[in-house]
């Protein structure tokens, strides 16, 4: 299953990926990250380096800020593609 890592505190974000079908993890400090295996990391972009997050990660991250939980569901399938 799709495993994607969520900030805490998202939780509109974190119930619209659960219904598209995807596995949903809380970030609840930058060490999470790593240890998580995510597909994908979903964030508030308040603070682009908020996390910890570099540029150099395999996973995309995906920001919220100005985003409904509809548009962030498809921009995380525009960005893993078909669902594992």
């Amino acid at each position: 299953m799709t495993k994607i890592a969520v900030e805490e505190g998202l939780r509109p974000f974190q119930q619209a990926l659960q219904t598209a079908g995807y596995l949903v993890v809380e970030i609840r400090e930058p060490n999470d990250i790593g240890r998580m295996g995510a597909h994908a990391v979903v964030v508030s972009g308040m603070d682009k380096n908020f996390l910890g997050i570099d540029d150099s990660r395999q996973s995309p991250v995906i920001t919220v800020a100005g985003r409904t939980p509809e548009e962030v569901v498809d921009e995380v399938r525009r960005s893993l593609g078909p669902m594992e």
